[in-house]
């Protein structure tokens, strides 16, 4: 199969053009190189797969590399929290107009399969429930209970502690962030098209990724790739809140086999489906960032109770369809990535 990968010079992309390659299909590569993800200059090919430099923005260099393409793996898209909201326009312009620029020349190529790289800051928090009004969506966290370090969610009716549990591709979806907005768009966009062509659109619903490749040193950067860079600099790594929050960690080589079982996935179905990408074994951020120190030979995590506007508290999936459907479940345990991760290069 003939396959585009948009963002395919990026931490993600890389390693889904390099699974797919391997898997003997024909890969061709667009990315056009966003300082937010790239430091230097992109290479000729990617895995062996050529790259054409271009911006997914740009309606005539899609149409070029959409030539003879059976399908697309969209993983072009401006990530993680930002700087504040003088990126709105920036995040809006990548993700959600570069995503409808490629449909709509998917469209007119008459290429009608889709994988799109999606994430879990669709769901806002993850899953919760009240010991007496059972499960429950909190509201967002107030400032003035961050501020005094009161981090968990409270029941709205009755202000007990909530019990959080696993959120599923059924929850109702709530970002709360400008970046979880604009893939929840790119959801939706995908889903018209699905509708409107017959083609096959399958959405990875990513959670934490990590592992070799990531960007370093940037406000666009994972906790992860964060957390090296302070270990690297003899620092001790600065975990948010109380560090109790917890998250999925999915290696970036469990997320790219993800992508390989989504595009064999989309052969002969028709419409729109979610996917948790995830490895089903959650872990706090505490503990991630001391496991982390402890691979690196560094100082231990230090806690600050510092928070993010914007931020989730619990987000932990379940991932029973993917496995059900698509054959995928995630292989590579927490602490075996990390201590690779620990000294696998990063992006500069």
């Amino acid at each position: 199969m003939r396959v585009l990968v948009t963002g395919g010079a990026g931490f993600i992309g890389s390693q889904v053009v390099a699974a797919l390659a391997a898997a003997g299909h024909d890969v061709r590569v667009l990315d056009v190189g966003h300082p937010a993800a790239h430091r230097v200059p992109l290479p000729a090919t990617v895995a062996g797969a050529p790259l054409r430099l271009a911006d997914v923005r740009d309606a005539g260099s899609v149409e070029a590399a959409l030539a003879g393409v059976d399908a697309v793996v969209h993983q072009a898209a401006m990530v993680g929290m930002g700087v504040d909201l003088d990126d709105l326009p920036e995040y809006v312009g990548c993700n959600d107009l570069g995503t409808a620029v490629l449909l709509s020349a998917m469209a007119r190529a008459g290429v009608g399969r889709l994988v799109l790289a999606s994430s879990m800051v669709v769901y806002g928090e993850g899953a919760y429930a009240c010991p007496a009004h059972g499960p429950i969506r909190p509201a967002p966290r107030a400032q003035a209970d961050l501020l005094a370090g009161r981090f968990e969610p409270a029941c709205p009716k009755c202000a007990a502690p909530l019990i959080p549990g696993q959120v599923d591709e059924e929850a109702r979806l709530d970002p709360r962030s400008v970046y979880a907005a604009t893939k929840l768009a790119q959801e939706h966009l995908s889903a018209v098209w699905a509708r409107q062509t017959g083609g096959s659109a399958i959405a990875l619903r990513y959670h934490n990724v990590y592992g070799p490749g990531m960007p370093r040193d940037t406000p666009y950067s994972g906790v992860a790739a964060i957390f090296r860079s302070a270990l690297e600099a003899g620092r001790a790594p600065l975990v948010f809140e109380d560090g109790g929050q917890r998250r999925d960690f999915v290696h970036v080589r469990d997320v790219a086999a993800a992508n390989l079982a989504a595009l064999t996935a989309t052969a002969g179905q028709a419409g729109f489906r979610a996917y948790n990408v995830a490895s089903g074994r959650p872990t706090t951020i505490g503990a991630m960032a001391a496991a982390l120190a402890e691979a690196m030979a560094g100082p231990e995590p230090q806690v600050t109770g510092a928070f993010r506007a914007g931020d989730v508290r619990h987000v932990v999936a379940a991932p029973r369809r993917a496995a059900a459907e698509l054959g995928f479940e995630a292989r590579i345990e927490l602490a075996d990535g990390m201590a690779e991760f620990a000294y696998a290069p990063l992006r500069g």
